[in-house]
């Protein structure tokens, strides 16, 4: 059962988006090298274009992930009927390395947030073997517990998220 305090209890992540799980590896998650991502920070659209480093720590050689990148609160938070939109799917990441030594299965799509204040969430999971995992047929209405399900992934061992709004001309500047 997870605790009352986790921030992702907190951010309605477990219970809308994962059920309940004990993480297991460290997943380190970095935009433009410097910007680390801890859940429920906020990122401005334009720090997060480019796809982030995801680092694995606590596998071994042997071991393989499935990372999975969601926007639970798509096209707005007050009538998410788009839940959950797919921004991004890496899986056969090496324990021992970060997502650029994956498969990409799904490109990265940049957060696009047009109303309200966004979650994007990011989610590790240990795969049995390396496997062949097959894109959706669209970006929306995902959902990760199913996707979970159909690639015989077992719960998540790690899972992190930030907030994002829509920037106003002056903020990019």
């Amino acid at each position: 059962m997870a605790k009352a305090l986790d921030p992702l209890v907190v951010g309605r992540v477990i219970g809308e988006v994962l059920d309940s799980f004990n993480p297991t590896v460290k997943m380190i998650i970095a935009y433009n090298s410097n910007k680390l991502v801890f859940n429920g920070h906020e990122f401005f659209p334009s720090a997060v274009t480019s796809r982030p480093r995801v680092e694995i720590q606590g596998g071994d050689m042997r071991s393989f992930f499935t990372l999975v990148m969601i926007d639970p609160d798509a096209p707005g938070p007050s009538d998410p009927y788009l839940r959950e939109r797919l921004h991004w799917i890496v899986t056969d990441i090496p324990g021992t390395t970060d997502s650029s030594f994956g498969r990409e299965v799904v490109s990265y799509e940049s957060p696009r947030p047009n109303i309200g204040i966004h979650r994007y969430v990011f989610v590790l999971f240990k795969q049995k073997r390396r496997q062949s995992v097959t894109a959706p047929p669209s970006r929306d209405r995902f959902s990760t517990r199913r996707f979970a399900a159909e690639n015989e992934l077992a719960l998540p061992v790690a899972a992190v998220y930030f907030n994002a709004q829509r920037e106003t001309a002056s903020r990019r500047r």
